[in-house]
């Protein structure tokens, strides 16, 4: 596994427990929707479980509020990483804030759950089992979120203080050329979202690489931006999507992959037991995979 690689390389210096409880990997960025260039970094983002404790600090006799608390753990993140002539951005969640993240509709999050098998480099029983359900965390929320991003980047595509090729690239087009591509990419993501509701990250492929290589006027993106504006005005009223994540079925998911990781969790949380349907899907998985690897 990549991490392990990066550790034993002591590239990186994550928490020890990171290493063996990594869950997921996948390439993210420029590489995830299919406008990479031969320059392209590698943007990896996953999620791991961490210790039991951690996500449940009462276990150690903890009172909230009272003496020191246990360590927290929310997310591992090291950047321009050099290894074997790639350069790795690394950024690892904990789960319980990954699933709060994609439940938020996050878009960052949203895209690392829906990349491409090919783009998937380390993937475990419960991520495989995670992945099946991911259309759960759908719902219309995501158009406020998309469109804020989608704002965002907006206002970066000229800004006075870029540095480096951001610099470049606006003193030649008169635009960041990868702030552009974000701005579109953001808005026909959101669309698919809500039309479909999917997500495939590489649809617009061609389109993001001509405006990264330049070819699209400044003038030409704004009209795209307003013209997709309206359309998603539509697409969110006639969206088949809930208004709001089932945070319910959600956190069942989340405590019944605690529970396939960790063994029993009585001690911690109290788990619905009428939702013992799910961890026998994740028996089932776990069952599959070590046919597979047999």
């Amino acid at each position: 596994m990549l991490i392990k690689e990066l550790y034993e390389n002591k590239l990186i210096n994550p928490p020890s427990f990171l290493i063996d409880n990594t869950m997921y990997l996948t390439r993210m960025g420029s590489v995830a929707y299919g406008a990479s260039t031969d320059y392209s970094d590698e943007d990896i983002y996953g999620w791991c479980i961490p210790t039991k404790e951690i996500l449940f600090p009462h276990l150690t006799g903890y009172i909230n509020g009272f003496g020191t608390k246990p360590d927290s753990f929310n997310v591992f993140q090291q950047h321009h990483i050099k290894f074997k002539e790639k350069e790795y951005d690394i950024c690892i969640y904990n789960i319980v804030h990954y699933f709060n993240l994609i439940m938020e509709n996050n878009p960052n999050m949203i895209d690392s759950l829906f990349t491409s098998r090919n783009n998937i480099i380390h993937s475990t029983m419960v991520s495989e089992y995670l992945r099946e359900q991911r259309k759960i965390f759908l719902h219309k929320g995501c158009y406020q979120k998309f469109k804020g991003y989608s704002y965002s980047e907006l206002g970066k595509m000229t800004s006075k203080k870029a540095t480096g090729k951001r610099l470049e690239s606006i003193e030649k087009y008169g635009y960041d050329v990868k702030n552009a591509y974000n701005v579109i990419r953001l808005l026909n993501e959101v669309e698919q979202i809500l039309v479909e509701g999917n997500l495939e990250l590489d649809k617009h492929s061609e389109l993001l690489k001509s405006i990264r290589r330049g070819e699209w006027s400044m003038e030409r993106i704004m009209a795209y931006f307003t013209e997709r504006e309206k359309i998603l005005e539509t697409a969110y009223c006639n969206s088949k999507l809930p208004d709001h994540p089932d945070e319910d079925k959600i956190k069942n998911i989340l405590l019944h992959i605690l529970e396939a990781h960790y063994g029993s969790l009585d001690k911690a949380v109290h788990i619905n037991k009428d939702s013992d349907k799910i961890l026998s899907e994740i028996t089932k998985l776990l069952e599959f995979y070590n046919k597979k690897e047999s």
